[in-house]
């Protein structure tokens, strides 16, 4: 049965999609501003609400080709933070989801004028050999924002050390018609190989198939694009359709950065 949320709900969810998609555009076009919001009027809460989900993704057109934190995406994402503060977790796991995205954000925010101090990083998540690859994978899912160019720390350790459970993951999720979490997982081994990382999975077919069977999503289509930049070694705007195939595996192109390996967002 609808209730009163549902309207509004449903109009945050188109926000975060269009917010994704003009992303999504500026990533093709090769990096730049993407204009989310009129300078001179007052920020939708729709509008506020699309950033914060987004996070640090705002940011992917600029870092996948060596630029920095975009200002103007910078003031909205700390207009956001102040709007909608981190939610209440409902489990000790989902709390550290929720930091480590938070972590991510305020780490390219502090990169920018509009940052604050960064808090330390949250705990590393619990291993795939303590609560099993499948609820590990599902969790490194939801942290796909991470999985850039300059952020590094004990999230992406566990994606260097643990890329056998997200391949693990991605064919599960394919077999189960998820493509949604897939292309996360996908993105995360993009990222590893980026950096140099061997794979046990051929990754390239298996974006193509997210590609002509995904969810239709604008979100979806963000993380797929960056995924694909991540294989082109961070030298092109990530469309699917200028892939070379290359794969960067020297990792002179990987998406380690000047944050080093102690730092480590939704």
């Amino acid at each position: 049965m609808p209730t009163a949320e549902t309207p509004l709900r449903d109009e945050f969810a188109a926000a975060v999609e269009r917010v994704a998609d003009r992303t999504l555009a500026v990533l093709r076009d090769g990096g730049g501003t993407a204009a989310l919001a009129d300078p001179d009027s007052l920020v939708p809460r729709p509008l506020l609400a699309a950033v914060r989900v987004l996070g640090a993704d705002l940011f992917a057109p600029q870092l996948l080709t060596g630029a920095e934190p975009d200002g103007t995406a910078a003031a909205l994402l700390s207009e956001a933070r102040v709007a909608f503060p981190a939610p209440a977790p409902s489990s000790a796991e989902a709390a550290l989801v929720i930091g480590w995205q938070d972590w991510a954000a305020g780490r390219l925010l502090a990169r920018t004028p509009y940052g604050a101090d960064v808090t330390p990083p949250p705990a590393p998540l619990s291993d795939p050999e303590t609560v099993g690859w499948q609820a590990w994978s599902k969790r490194m899912a939801q942290l796909s924002s991470l999985a850039l160019p300059t952020l590094d720390g004990p999230i992406h350790d566990a994606a260097r050390t643990h890329t056998l459970d997200l391949a693990r993951g991605t064919v599960r999720c394919m077999l189960r018609r998820d493509p949604t979490t897939a292309v996360r997982l996908a993105r995360w081994l993009a990222w590893a190989r980026a950096d140099g990382r061997p794979l046990r999975l051929e990754l390239e077919p298996v974006l193509d198939r997210i590609r002509f069977s995904g969810d239709g999503t604008a979100r979806s289509a963000l993380e797929l694009a960056i995924a694909q930049s991540l294989l082109n070694g961070l030298s092109g705007p990530g469309d699917p359709d200028d892939s070379d195939g290359s794969d960067g595996s020297d990792g002179s192109n990987g998406p380690t950065g000047s944050t080093g390996s102690n730092g480590a967002t939704r």
